[in-house]
C-alpha cells in the first residue's frame, strides 16, 4: 500500500466520523439491533421450521423480512453505510400504513389480524428519532447524485 492510499483512507475515515457524531453511530446500531433482533425472534423460526402450505402462502413475505433482518446485522459494523436499509424499512411501513391500513380503518374493516399487523408496523416509530436526519438530508437529498456515464 502506498502513502496516497493510506492518506485517502485517513481522510475518508475522518470525513465519515465527523459527518455523524459517535453517539449517533450508537443510536443507529440500536436501530439495527432492534431490527435484526425483532425479525430474528419472530421471522427466522418460521423460515427454519415451516410447512409446505406456509411456504406457498407466506414464503415470499417471510423471506424478504428474514433477508432484511440478516442484512441489518451489517449495520452493527457499518452503521452509516447501512442507513438506506433503515430508510427502506421506514418507507415500506409508511406505504403499508397509508395505502392499506388507512383505507381499511376509514371503512371500519380492521380485523384482529390487520390490527396486529398495524401494531407491528407502528413499532418503526422507534427508529424515527434515532436516525441522523441531517446526515440523511445532506447525503441523499441535498448532494449531487453520482454520474451516469
Amino acid at each position: 500500500m502506498d502513502r496516497n492510499d493510506a492518506r485517502d483512507r485517513r481522510i475518508a475515515g475522518n470525513a465519515s466520523s465527523t459527518a455523524v457524531p459517535l453517539w449517533r453511530l450508537y443510536t443507529l446500531r440500536v436501530c439495527y439491533l432492534i431490527l435484526a433482533g425483532g425479525l430474528g425472534l419472530y421471522i427466522w423460526p418460521s423460515v427454519i421450521h415451516h410447512t409446505a402450505s406456509f411456504a406457498i402462502s407466506l414464503g415470499i413475505r417471510f423471506s424478504l423480512l428474514a433477508g432484511l433482518g440478516a442484512t441489518a446485522l451489517l449495520g452493527l459494523r457499518y452503521p452509516v453505510k447501512m442507513i438506506p436499509l433503515l430508510l427502506f424499512e421506514l418507507t415500506w411501513k409508511a406505504i403499508y400504513l397509508i395505502a392499506f391500513a388507512l383505507p381499511l380503518w376509514r371503512a371500519h374493516q380492521i380485523t384482529d389480524a390487520v390490527a396486529a399487523d398495524i401494531t407491528a408496523v407502528l413499532m418503526v416509530v422507534v427508529f424515527v428519532p434515532l436516525i441522523p436526519w441531517s446526515y440523511v438530508w445532506r447525503e441523499y437529498g441535498a448532494s449531487r447524485g453520482e454520474r451516469w456515464r
